[in-house]
């Protein structure tokens, strides 16, 4: 648990100490290596970036930061937890809690794309960059790309994602894609749950950059996925989270999807941190579990 004071240092060091971060960064152990065929499990602590902070019925739950920082230090703290993706500021917050160490640490590239804003499928990169995340000593870089075939918005952010991939490619680090299908539905973007449409967007994303050989991606599970991951020879996250009530029928899912040769672990985000029934051990427990950990 994060005290009071623990807190307070963190906005001191902030306030008049920020060059720690920098040092802390250089310092932090690092794991040997990206996947070590275990079975990845990773965090995800972006979304308030993008002004995405709703859990359940309240809107602004993320919001809390030192709430945030709780979860998310108790949860890396399990052994079963491989690292995080996270913006600079979380992982900021995180290297003075000395809460990274041993754990990947992917840093969150394109975040201006706002929940609910008219620019939003234009998610320009205003987060980390690629010569922050080589020189802050991490692990690679991660990119949101939304394709909606009529707005130009996707386009812009098709050139940047692919300039990066080539960076982080060159520099020898992961970049993990997340390519993801987007209809209208409303007056505002969707993202498409149809195979078809997720398999249109991984051949896609394969082909983006000048070197494939660093890329990773990021996939939501959907129906059929047995298909979508035919699409690819790419190493994936699938996307897991809160198992609900029915955690038998989520683990057997998942172990099903993960006996396939691309899926390489389980990538979770707020609803493995603040799950519908408050109990996050129990969450990541029955993500472990899938992953044989």
């Amino acid at each position: 648990m994060i005290t009071d004071q623990q807190f307070a240092e963190i906005v001191e060091t902030r306030a008049r100490r920020p060059e720690v971060f920098a040092e802390l960064a250089r310092g932090r152990k690092r794991r040997p290596e990206f996947d070590d065929g275990r079975g990845l499990f990773l965090i995800t602590a972006d979304d308030a970036a993008r002004a995405n902070l709703q859990i359940g019925a309240n809107p602004i739950a993320l919001g809390e930061r030192k709430r945030l920082l709780n979860r998310l230090a108790e949860v890396l703290a399990d052994p079963a937890v491989d690292g995080l993706v996270g913006t600079p500021d979380i992982v900021d917050d995180l290297l003075l809690l000395g809460a990274l160490h041993d754990k990947l640490v992917i840093g969150s590239m394109n975040r201006s794309g706002l929940a609910g804003s008219s620019w939003e499928i234009d998610d320009r990169f205003t987060a980390y960059d690629v010569a922050a995340i080589v020189g802050g000593n991490l692990d690679g870089g991660k990119l949101t790309l939304r394709l909606d075939w009529k707005d130009a918005g996707t386009n812009r952010t098709m050139a940047a994602a692919a300039a990066a991939i080539t960076d982080l490619g060159r520099a020898g680090t992961v970049g993990l894609l997340e390519p993801l299908p987007v209809i209208q539905e409303g007056g505002r973007p969707r993202v498409a749950n149809d195979p078809d449409y997720l398999i249109r967007a991984l051949s896609v994303a394969a082909g983006m950059g000048a070197t494939s050989a660093y890329t990773w991606l990021k996939v939501p599970l959907v129906r059929e996925m047995e298909s979508v991951m035919a699409a690819t020879s790419m190493p994936v996250l699938m996307v897991g989270g809160d198992p609900g009530v029915d955690d038998r029928t989520a683990v057997a899912r998942w172990q099903e999807i993960l006996g396939l040769p691309q899926v390489r672990g389980i990538i979770a985000g707020r609803s493995l941190l603040f799950p519908a029934d408050g109990d996050t051990a129990r969450a990541v427990a029955t993500v472990a579990e899938a992953l044989g950990k």
